[in-house]
């Protein structure tokens, strides 16, 4: 896998065939707890997508630069969490300042991101997928990318099944995974695609 064709091959397994929250149930903590509204959904999936890209970009450049070559491989985990707690938080107060109605339209979902498991998720399979730097950020950006069309996506079912009336037994969570697992299975039939 070399060239374009590699890079768009990895564009859309990581929005479609790969797609964090609905084939390797990354995020979940997010999908369900700020999928109510579409408007929130969205600022949530865009923040990750800033955030991830960021982080998928300085922890390749940690993990072959500074941790690589000192023999800490096994710190990764470590570095990889220190490190995206820090560009949340860099992130946090740059927005304060600079760009205080922005922060203030994105400040529940900022901190939510330093314990999003997809983040991590994102800067470990890099380095497991063995991708170079521009791989690791596109691979980054589109996961985030899918994140935020599987929360939005979710956003308008849950949505829709307000207007539902399911039996009382499945209210609120209940019925909001039988949701999640029917829209996770539309997202299977993606598996099947091959691009040559």
């Amino acid at each position: 896998m070399g060239g374009m064709s590699g890079i768009f091959m990895i564009m859309l397994g990581a929005v479609l065939t790969e797609n964090f929250v609905f084939t390797k149930f990354l995020g979940i903590c997010p999908f369900l707890g700020v999928s109510e509204k579409p408007a929130s959904a969205l600022g949530m999936g865009m923040a990750v997508t800033f955030v991830m890209a960021l982080a998928s970009a300085v922890t390749w450049l940690v993990y072959y630069y500074i941790l690589t070559p000192f023999g800490l491989e096994y710190l990764r985990i470590i570095a990889f969490i220190l490190v995206i707690a820090s560009l949340v938080q860099f992130i946090e107060m740059f927005m304060k300042k600079y760009a205080p109605a922005l922060h203030q339209a994105l400040g529940i979902f900022l901190p939510l991101i330093t314990t999003n498991c997809a983040v991590l998720g994102a800067a470990i399979l890099n380095i497991d997928n063995g991708y170079n730097f521009i791989e690791s950020v596109v691979y980054g950006t589109f996961s985030a990318i899918g994140f935020t069309l599987a929360i939005v996506i979710f956003a308008g079912v849950r949505e829709r099944i307000n207007f539902a009336n399911p039996p009382a037994i499945f209210k609120g969570i209940p019925i909001a995974l039988v949701a999640a697992g029917l829209v996770a299975m539309a997202f299977a039939g993606f598996q099947g695609i091959e691009i040559k």
